[in-house]
């Protein structure tokens, strides 16, 4: 009987059972919790973000033939071990992007209105209404970093609510897309959205030279990529003082905790993050549940065809 294992979150597992029922179905907490039982009979392994699939883990599947990756990012998957092992890897990039792009606008607005900063204060018992005072969305120049199926979704959804909006100038990047060479986005925009994936190229792609650059204009600055694209301790020390208008962070996995190296910011800022929610929405969740179901039972059948030939 096939074997398949998901990770906590990556997939509904009732449905899963529905789709499948020849087969025997497990959760696990995550890749460092899995039974090694599971780990060495299973044939299909369904993740979520923040799991680190390496070559030296993937010893521990040997039977593995297909993973099924519950959303976009690739970081942290050996997709060369994949392919040298001949393991298929399935990924679904597009659900999430206008969810994703809708958390980017209320992370916008969120930071341009100061609403961060002022629940802040007041949690703390302060009351600071004239520090709330931000410029009109609809004057800022927006730039996007990335132009993925999130990073589109991103400049398609926020275009209307600013003035202007230029994509980091990249070879592939589609000649449609208004663009700026990298170089020239600190010195020129009022936002940034990075919706970059994480690759060798892109770590810390916002760091402290990125924050030099960009200081006289105080841009507000917001994560839906990968958080290492940005160099968080760069940033979180640019946000308190005052060198950046507003910090979001939406891809905050529990690895990624603490935020600040006590816990708490020295005072109330501008800060908005949330621990990687900007796809948990219920329409795009049934999606991406159904996406995984389908493509676990195609995935046995492939294997089973080559199996008997």
């Amino acid at each position: 009987m096939p074997l398949i294992v998901s990770v906590h979150g990556a997939a509904n597992m009732t449905l899963l059972r529905e789709r499948l029922p020849g087969c025997t179905v497990r959760e696990v907490a995550g890749l460092d919790a899995s039974d090694a039982a599971l780990a060495g009979r299973a044939e299909v392994l369904v993740l979520r973000s923040g799991q680190q699939l390496d070559a030296a883990r993937l010893e521990q599947w040997p039977r593995l033939r297909h993973v099924i990756r519950a959303g976009s990012g690739l970081d942290g998957i050996d997709t060369e071990a994949l392919t040298a092992r001949g393991i298929d890897l399935h990924r679904n990039p597009h659900p999430a992007a206008g969810a994703v792009a809708e958390w980017a606008l209320a992370a916008l607005l969120s930071l341009a209105r100061r609403i961060p900063y002022g629940h802040a204060t007041l949690t703390a018992g302060q009351h600071r209404k004239q520090e709330c005072l931000g410029p009109p969305v609809s004057a800022m120049r927006l730039a996007i970093w990335g132009a993925g199926p999130v990073g589109r979704a991103c400049g398609d959804l926020l275009a209307p609510y600013v003035a202007e909006v230029a994509y980091a100038a990249w070879p592939s990047l589609p000649e449609h897309l208004p663009s700026k060479p990298p170089e020239a986005l600190p010195t020129w925009a009022d936002v940034h959205v990075v919706a970059l994936p994480l690759t060798r190229d892109t770590w810390h792609t916002v760091g402290p030279r990125f924050l030099s650059t960009a200081r006289p204009r105080r841009p507000l600055l917001i994560c839906v990529g990968r958080l290492a694209t940005l160099d968080r301790r760069a940033c979180l020390t640019a946000l308190v003082r005052g060198h950046l208008g507003g910090l979001a962070l939406d891809p905050v996995e529990a690895a990624d905790l603490p935020l600040w190296s006590d816990n708490l910011p020295p005072e109330p800022v501008n800060l908005l993050a949330t621990p990687h929610i900007g796809a948990q929405r219920l329409d795009v969740r049934a999606r991406l549940d159904e996406w995984v179901a389908q493509t676990a039972v195609r995935a046995l059948k492939s294997t089973e065809k080559s199996t008997t030939r």
